[in-house]
């Protein structure tokens, strides 16, 4: 099987450069930084800010969405890992449609109320750590 060869940030930013007869220092001068930095850029020895890579899409005529996610390779995959956490049902619906677990415990809908709060408040991991936090309120009023 051929092996797929993804080319880095600073080709990218390079070769573009290139299509466009551009020199490094018109680069530089266009985005307000100095003609070593390009070339640093493109070799791969520093990373670009946002500020820079958005200043550099424009220049180069590139997608800034793509050029974002070509010097910061970490995000793309840091963004689609968050996109199917979120697509997927939360603890607290899988909580709230588990009637066997609701009788059970003897949840009542007063209960049920506070438990939805609660998961206002941050991310709860599992439906049974909505148990342990109905007992330890239990516990603490006396139930």
């Amino acid at each position: 099987m051929a092996k797929v060869k993804t080319r880095t940030f600073g080709q990218v930013i390079r070769d573009r450069r290139r299509q466009l007869d551009l020199t490094q220092e018109e680069v530089a001068r266009r985005i307000n930084t100095s003609t070593p930095y390009i070339g640093h850029l493109e070799s791969g020895k520093r990373h670009p800010s946002e500020k820079v890579v958005t200043k550099l899409a424009d220049v180069l005529g590139l997608d800034r969405r793509e050029t974002f996610f070509l010097a910061n390779p970490g995000a793309k995959a840091l963004l689609s890992q968050q996109a199917q956490t979120s697509s997927s049902s939360s603890a607290w619906d899988e909580f709230r449609k588990d009637e066997r677990l609701r009788r059970i415990y003897n949840i009542t809908s007063e209960e049920m109320e506070t438990l939805s709060h609660v998961a206002l408040m941050g991310d709860v991991r599992s439906s049974r750590d909505f148990v342990y936090i109905l007992n330890t309120i239990r516990q603490a009023l006396g139930r």
